[in-house]
């Protein structure tokens, strides 16, 4: 993770300018903020990665950063366009091309999807109003939160 950190750092993408910042910084003493997933649990997620899935990992990290420059770019545009086929295209292509880091895949989005899509059903319960950021990685594919929760009967429209 820190070499991905640092090659976005790298190619001039600020952590400081992301969507999660921005938007904590917005409700910082306004509103009430509330994790789906606390940085305990990501950290004992990848903590408890076996030898060969860390291995794995660090195949799929370095195999991104090979062509991360050029993947950014369009990444971005996609995101901007809302264009969720070609995200997932991009954010799959490194699982698609070698099956060994279906595992790896499986424990950092889609297992962390379904934990997310279960605390999201938790919210929606209640008569409050909330306002959920993810990462969009989580957000696009059959296994996306958006499909997910439509698949359990929610009304999703993308904006």
């Amino acid at each position: 993770m820190t070499l991905v950190a640092l090659e976005s750092l790298k190619l001039g993408f600020d952590p400081n300018y992301g969507i999660d910042k921005y938007f904590l910084s917005k409700a910082e003493g306004k509103k009430k903020i509330l994790e789906l997933e606390s940085l305990d649990y990501q950290i004992d997620l990848l903590s408890h990665f076996s030898d060969k899935e860390q291995e794995l990992f660090l195949i799929y990290t370095l195999k991104d950063l090979n062509i991360m420059e050029q993947e950014l770019d369009k990444l971005t545009q996609a995101w901007t366009t809302g264009d969720t086929k070609g995200m997932e295209s991009i954010l799959t292509r490194s699982v698609s091309e070698d099956k060994r880091l279906s595992p790896i895949f499986e424990k950092l989005i889609y297992e962390r999807n379904r934990k997310m899509v279960s605390k999201i059903e938790d919210l929606l319960r209640t008569k409050e109003t909330y306002f959920v950021i993810v990462g969009a990685g989580h957000l696009v594919g059959n296994r996306g939160i958006i499909e997910v929760l439509k698949g359990k009967g929610y009304f999703v429209e993308q904006l």
